[in-house]
């Protein structure tokens, strides 16, 4: 059983277990939401929403259609997404872009997130980045707009550099950046 607050306003059904949803947020009847999540007050979900397990959804952030957050993702406060390339007041888009935010990730207050576009696992963007292309898993993304600077843990603690192109996770272990992504050696 999911626990709702009385000032919030929720159309979906399709609530996960032990999920907390706080005063004034609403949520609209397409959207879906997984077990054991945390959703502050003053948010909106849209319809064609998807939100994973255990995940945390600070205040003043609005998911609009095309959102896919997946398990363990936190979403900081007055975070911004947006969803069409073109937006125009009273005109729509045939599809909104779908913006996916793999498992683990973590996206600091009021960062940006541009729509279309995938966030890699366990990634982590910085309070007030601008990310406006996708992100490789276990990024470190700071600045507008954001660009890698540093390797992150799953944990989110930062890797360790050793070298031009190779880092060291928590346990030991040697990474490094191939193809535009953090492979284990």
């Amino acid at each position: 059983m999911c626990i709702i607050h009385p000032l919030a306003s929720v159309q979906s059904n399709n609530i996960g277990e032990n999920t907390m949803i706080w005063q004034y947020a609403i949520i609209l009847n397409g959207a879906k939401i997984g077990k054991n999540c945390n959703i502050n007050c003053h948010t909106f979900i849209e319809n064609d929403v998807i939100i994973g397990d255990e995940v945390t959804i600070k205040a003043g952030v609005y998911l609009w259609d095309g959102v896919r957050l997946g398990n363990k993702v936190f979403i900081g406060p007055n975070v911004s997404f947006t969803n069409d390339k073109y937006p125009r007041s009273k005109q729509y888009p045939s599809q909104f872009q779908i913006t996916s935010i793999e498992e683990g990730v973590s996206i600091g207050a009021a960062a940006i997130i541009m729509g279309g576009i995938t966030i890699g696992a366990y990634a982590m963007i910085a309070a007030g980045a601008l990310v406006n292309k996708s992100v490789p898993g276990r990024a470190l993304m700071m600045g507008s707009p954001a660009i890698i600077k540093g390797w992150m843990n799953e944990d989110g603690t930062k890797m360790r550099q050793t070298g031009d192109n190779t880092f060291e996770d928590k346990y030991g272990n040697t990474w490094f950046f191939k193809n535009n992504q953090l492979v284990p050696a």
